[in-house]
């Protein structure tokens, strides 16, 4: 098989099996969108055109309580004092952990939710 040929293949393809084929290759070569864009010029011979999403950078992140640790009551108190919850909600969320402690906030006030909490010995995840 020529490189020809597999570009005449190419050419044939709608553009949604073009979108396919460029993720199939990323995920199986393991390169991103921006490597892609190497191939722009042998997509803009074919009649149609491929869109590449531009990968966007995460904003908001949130901050799980995944353990609480041994000091249940004092994560109580950071729970209540980081989210202004009141007494029965904050138990709650120490009782159902893993649970989220805050969503969508900035990736600087995950990390500082994070800490707090291991300051009394509880683990937070940032996702």
């Amino acid at each position: 098989m020529s490189v020809e040929s597999i570009i005449a293949e190419i050419e044939q393809l709608n553009v949604l099996d073009l979108v396919q084929l460029s993720k199939n290759l990323q995920e199986r070569w393991g390169v991103s969108a921006a490597a892609s864009v190497a191939a722009a010029p042998v997509a803009a011979t074919t009649t149609e055109a491929v869109v590449v999403a531009p990968v966007e950078e995460q904003t908001e992140f949130d901050a799980i309580l995944s353990e609480i640790g041994p000091n249940k009551i004092n994560v109580i108190k950071v729970v209540r004092e980081l989210t202004g919850l009141g007494l029965k909600e904050a138990k709650a969320v120490v009782d159902e952990a893993p649970k989220p402690i805050k969503e969508a906030v900035s990736k600087e006030e995950a990390e500082k939710i994070a800490a707090k909490m291991a300051e009394v010995g509880a683990k937070v995840t940032i996702k």
